[in-house]
């Protein structure tokens, strides 16, 4: 289980982050919403190490992970899939999956369960990235992610400027890594209703701070919708 507690960050003197506290159960997917600009990203990149954080503390599995370096947090389980994608455009599929694996002995091959669950990249490995629609690199980020054997896969709005076909794909696709490798995901995400599809638990940031959280299956009851509305 992921455990954040009383995280605090600031930009400036701007207070981003205000005491944020909230679990992600293992074995389960986990969203959190909120409007543009409430502190998601930032808090995904506070779990990740890529910024500090100025107190509170973070843990997975109950190892405190507060104070690691990204590539530990990476070796400890942890894997990111930033907004934007962020692929190397001039590498080829192949080399941008082995990226991925940067924390591991290096494989000659990509594992074949990369391809089954994203046959597409398969079809493309030899293509540069950048030559790629943004769907399919967006598959291509994920599938570099899973190429570190995570036991926690974070992912920030993977949706975003997505064609709905591709959509449907990678809703299914996480589902089925939460209940056939028994993989924890933590998705960040604006899209109300592809969020409620696959949620197991859900929570809403506004401002900074974690004003709902509840089951999936509550979403609508609770009235999620007009809590991210704009």
């Amino acid at each position: 289980m992921l455990e954040v507690d009383k995280l605090n960050q600031y930009y400036g003197g701007s207070h981003i982050l205000r005491d944020v506290k909230l679990s992600v159960p293992a074995g389960k997917l986990t969203v959190l919403l909120g409007r543009n600009g409430v502190g998601k990203t930032t808090l995904l990149r506070c779990l990740m190490g890529v910024v500090p954080t100025r107190s509170g503390a973070i843990a997975w599995r109950g190892t405190p992970l507060t104070k690691l370096p990204t590539y530990a947090r990476v070796e400890h389980g942890l894997a990111y899939v930033p907004q934007g994608r962020d692929i190397f455009p001039r590498l080829s599929v192949e080399e941008n999956l082995l990226v991925g694996a940067a924390s591991k002995k290096a494989p000659k091959k990509i594992p074949e369960r990369i391809y089954q669950l994203f046959p597409v990249l398969k079809d493309m490995r030899n293509r540069r990235g950048g030559d790629l629609s943004g769907g399919q690199q967006q598959q291509l980020a994920i599938g570099r992610a899973l190429m570190s054997e995570p036991q926690l896969l974070i992912l920030d709005e993977p949706t975003e400027g997505i064609q709905p076909s591709i959509i449907q794909d990678i809703g299914r696709t996480l589902r089925q890594l939460v209940e056939e490798m028994g993989m924890t995901v933590l998705l960040v995400e604006q899209y109300y209703d592809f969020a409620k599809d696959i949620a197991d638990q859900y929570w809403v940031m506004s401002r900074g701070e974690i004003v709902a959280g509840g089951d999936g299956a509550n979403m609508d009851k609770d009235g999620v919708r007009a809590l991210i509305a704009v």
